[in-house]
């Protein structure tokens, strides 16, 4: 299903939103640096009382910073695998397994993590992979000269083989042992955070994202919007966003969420 332009949705989908949830990477960022507009428009949308939550691949120490230090409500983090939040001031940190089995899993996930690097060369473990507490992370074009799709595929493979759930983004391919996803996350983080059903109140958030781990979340959300670099993974989702930005990443974020506001005005 081809995505719909932006200027498609309706004043009263604008106007029914009580959140938005968005993927970080080539969603807030471009080029690997978060776009200042799209920063700014997280507080905006905090301002016109809409809650803010990230909901990312990033490791559990990215998402330590960012529920401390940007204007959010929470957020999910290792493709759903955990989900931090501010509470009277202090830091709240929760997990989809608990210690024992990701100390566990964390061996198992090293051990795969050395045959994918030999079996497909060139790649290497993503620089935040110190930071994570549930899953691996492929490193295919952020701080390595960038792989083609075969080599993409080959990674995914190796993963699938040693019985692992993987995820790729527009940088990594990410996996881990375990059933969740970033949809899961966001469910866990609204039923605890604030007593809310997903699917009870999910046509009163959007959801804003660029690849293939965010298929998920599109595929849940009516009112989904992709950055117009979603276009690249669209043939590997088996759920597409239902809105498409002209910007790419944050640029087409910012877009995104100037156009809910003047709606909902």
């Amino acid at each position: 299903m081809t995505p719909s332009a932006l200027t498609e949705l309706s004043p009263s989908q604008a106007r029914a939103l009580r959140g938005v949830f968005c993927d970080i990477d080539d969603t807030l960022t471009w080029e690997g640096r978060i776009v200042p507009q799209a920063f700014a428009a997280l507080e905006r949308l905090q301002e016109a009382g809409l809650r803010v939550i990230p909901i990312t691949g990033r490791p559990g120490g990215w998402v330590d910073h960012i529920a401390r230090m940007w204007p959010v409500q929470g957020v999910v983090g290792e493709n759903g695998g955990l989900w931090f939040y501010m509470a009277d001031g202090k830091l709240q940190r929760r997990f989809m397994q608990d210690e024992e089995t990701r100390i566990q899993n964390k061996g198992r996930m090293s051990a795969l993590g050395e045959r994918i690097l030999q079996a497909v060369p060139g790649t290497a473990l993503a620089s935040d992979q110190p930071y994570r507490e549930l899953d691996l992370a492929i490193d295919f074009c952020e701080d390595v000269p960038p792989l083609g799709q075969s080599e993409i595929d080959q990674i995914v493979r190796c993963f699938e083989e040693a019985g692992a759930t993987c995820k790729v983004s527009s940088i990594h391919v990410n996996g881990w042992y375990g059933d969740f996803d970033k949809l899961s996350g966001c469910r866990a983080l609204l039923k605890e955070r604030f007593s809310e059903e997903l699917e009870q109140v999910v046509g009163e958030y959007a959801f804003f994202g660029d690849s293939a781990n965010d298929s998920p979340m599109f595929g849940a959300f009516p009112v989904s919007i992709g950055v117009a670099n979603v276009a690249d993974f669209l043939d590997r989702m088996p759920h597409g966003p239902g809105f498409i930005t002209q910007g790419y990443g944050g640029h087409g974020f910012a877009e995104g969420v100037n156009h809910i506001l003047e709606l909902r005005a």
